[in-house]
């Protein structure tokens, strides 16, 4: 198979960030980077994503969208919303881990996960750093928040975990970031970067 048809047919089939599915249209402002950062919390256990979408998808709903509406809401009002799309296991935790992690936003960063980036001068590797200092956020999770960003945070580009290095390896295609950012427009590379990240999780792949 081409390497034009492959990639065509994995954004066809994968080509949507996890983002869009939390229902988040990203922006460079600091409300839609919060709630990317939710949703890289809600990430960053053993649930499936779907779970975690969905439960970034209530917590918008229920108006959690920026660091200070977290830290002022009751507990039981984000324990209820993680509730309702069944992320139940890690409930109290989270809800612990998004109130702390919110408290950190505002007092070091004054609520804009842009300050960060700055602070980082835009370096990946670094932005990597800060960004695990928020409660639950690993090495996964700060890959997570970065290949999803690097939509509208151009220094990211290209933001490729080892994940998708293997899942391309395993389909024919360029294994280095540069190489598999070059199939693409500059504007779908976090779009492409999720439908790798989705046919390795689905195990498409050569036989």
């Amino acid at each position: 198979m081409a390497v034009e048809t492959t990639v065509a047919e994995l954004l066809d089939r994968f080509g949507r960030t996890y983002a869009e599915e939390a229902g988040i249209m990203l922006r460079d402002k600091p409300s839609p980077l919060y709630r990317l950062l939710v949703l890289t919390v809600l990430c960053s256990v053993r649930i499936s994503a779907d779970t975690a979408t969905a439960a970034a998808r209530e917590l918008s709903a229920a108006g959690l969208r920026t660091p200070r509406a977290m830290v002022d809401a009751r507990r039981g009002t984000l324990v209820a919303a993680l509730g309702r799309a069944h992320y139940v296991r890690y409930d109290e935790s989270t809800a612990t881990a998004l109130g702390t992690g919110a408290e950190l936003l505002l007092d070091r960063w004054h609520g804009d996960l842009r300050r960060l980036r700055e602070e980082a001068g835009g370096e990946s590797g670094r932005i990597g750093e800060l960004l695990r200092e928020f409660p639950r956020i690993g090495p996964v999770g700060a890959g997570i928040f970065r290949r999803e960003a690097q939509a509208v945070w151009p220094s990211l580009r290209p933001y490729f975990d080892e994940r998708v290095l293997a899942e391309a390896r395993t389909l024919g295609l360029p294994t280095s970031p540069a190489g598999l950012a070059e199939l693409v427009a500059a504007q779908d590379v976090a779009r492409w970067a999720a439908a790798l990240t989705r046919a390795s999780l689905a195990h498409v792949g050569a036989p």
